[in-house]
């Protein structure tokens, strides 16, 4: 069994050891009884096949907002092709429709600053550079005023096409990585989630920070690989987005894809 076959089984598995006698016995017992039962599922990924337990998992979608997807929004107004983002989402779309019917958490994590901009970052750090166009207004496609990456406008609503549904939870960030002072972790330690389905863009940039953070908190992440995209790099005879997917399946997680992720789960139905 190699390192990480062990892995999975491991955090699958989760029991809780019984000590005999006392109060203790007594509250651990509590412990376990208030734990959901296990949804065992087989997922197909890579480097190898692993053992998800439904009832500790949550889908992440990151930074599907209209100021990286949507014409109007900061990508378009850099001059980015969006084309290279478009053919993710209705894949992004089937995984939420089948996660929702299968009870399966949906965290939705977006890029947006207050109205201040106080916490965009210090000036002449590497934040303050990278977000030099935050807060310039901008006309939407619908004809009103908004804001690039402002909290509450336009620009860091979720796109119509994968739009929230209630039940659905979503949290700012204002970096790269969706847990740099967030709730994302409390939110899934009170779910009580392990295992990470990661969607969303892009995928060299906030796909593989959230990623990163989330392993360094002992988070299991699986990346779909045609749920995310990058299109920084992509000209390259390698692009990046071919060497985040290298790199999370040899180190950071594991790497699926939507239909292997929907087949799994479906299991759980039959």
């Amino acid at each position: 069994m190699n390192r990480r076959r062990f892995l999975a089984n491991g955090v699958a598995a989760g029991a809780v050891a019984w000590l005999e006698g006392g109060t203790e016995s007594i509250q651990k017992a509590h412990a376990q009884n208030s734990r959901p039962v296990e949804r065992l599922v087989s997922l197909d990924a890579q480097p190898d096949k692993l053992q998800l337990d439904l009832s500790q998992t949550a889908v992440i979608v990151v930074d599907m907002q209209n100021d990286f997807c949507s014409k109007g929004g900061l990508l378009e107004f850099q001059g980015v092709d969006l084309t290279i983002l478009q053919p993710v989402v209705p894949k992004i779309r089937k995984v939420l429709d089948a996660a929702r019917k299968t009870g399966i958490k949906v965290i939705y994590l977006k890029m947006g600053y207050k109205p201040d901009l106080s916490d965009v970052g210090l000036r002449g750090s590497a934040s303050w550079n990278n977000n030099r166009d935050v807060g310039k207004p901008v006309k939407t496609p619908a004809g009103i005023e908004g804001r690039i990456l402002i909290r509450d406008t336009w620009n860091t609503e979720i796109i119509d096409e994968l739009k929230p549904e209630p039940g659905d939870i979503a949290l700012y960030k204002t970096r790269f990585s969706g847990f740099y002072q967030t709730d994302l972790d409390s939110t899934l330690k009170r779910l009580r989630v392990r295992f990470l389905i990661v969607t969303g863009c892009t995928t060299s940039v906030c796909v593989e920070s959230t990623i990163r953070d989330a392993v360094f908190r002992d988070y299991s992440p699986i990346l779909l690989s045609d749920c995310t995209a990058e299109p920084i790099g992509s000209n390259l005879s390698r692009s990046n987005h071919e060497a985040s997917l290298f790199l999370i399946r040899e180190l950071l997680g594991w790497v699926s894809t939507s239909d292997q992720f929907i087949r799994s789960i479906e299991t759980a139905h039959a």
